[in-house]
């Protein structure tokens, strides 16, 4: 019962720590302003990490490699500790398992982006339809602006509906579900 509760309290704050790591590489990305109160508060809680390892790990063509990587090794940690908690003899494991273990830590960078750009887009279709002026409205506009753009060049708007948002939401269910979701599994399954 212990181990349930740590690997909670560890899923919950490494994965928190995750996302705001992951929220703030996106933000920077997408050219999100950062005189947004939500950027500001993401900005707070990760400057304790961020700012040191930028000064060992410089940006790459205004992409801020050291946030990227403080959010996949957090998910590595995250990885670690749970499989560790969970009674997996790690310091024992041969090399192969510690490449799967990489592996299962993108697989969450991955799934957890995913996952960020799909409620940006339903949270922003559901306040379309709520509250459009919200002050979140512009950061959620900013941020999904490049995946809806994209789409919106391919699928026409039903007359005044515009389809994109749901179309984004299905196909990022489905990769979740069908493609990433599998192939953490297999790796588990090889462990």
């Amino acid at each position: 019962m212990l181990t349930n509760v740590l690997i909670f309290l560890l899923q919950a704050i490494l994965g928190l720590l995750v996302l705001l790591f992951l929220l703030r590489f996106y933000f920077q990305l997408t050219k999100v302003s950062f005189q947004q109160q939500a950027a500001q508060i993401i900005v707070t809680l990760t400057n304790f990490a961020v700012k040191p390892a930028r000064k060992i790990i410089p940006s790459f063509k205004q992409i801020d490699l050291s946030t990227l990587l403080l959010a996949y090794l957090t998910q590595l940690i995250l990885t670690f500790a749970t499989l560790w908690l969970k009674g997996f003899p790690l310091l024992v494991a041969g090399g192969s398992v510690w490449l799967i273990i990489l592996l299962i830590a993108l697989l969450g960078i991955i799934s957890m982006s995913i996952s960020i750009f799909m409620y940006a887009v339903l949270i922003q279709a559901i306040l379309s339809w709520v509250n459009p002026y919200t002050p979140i409205a512009p950061v959620l506009d900013k941020l999904t602006y490049p995946i809806l753009h994209t789409l919106r060049k391919f699928i026409p708007s039903a007359g005044s509906i515009d389809l994109t948002p749901l179309v984004f939401i299905i196909a990022a269910q489905l990769v979740l579900t069908t493609i990433l979701l599998p192939i953490e599994n297999s790796l588990l399954a090889g462990l």
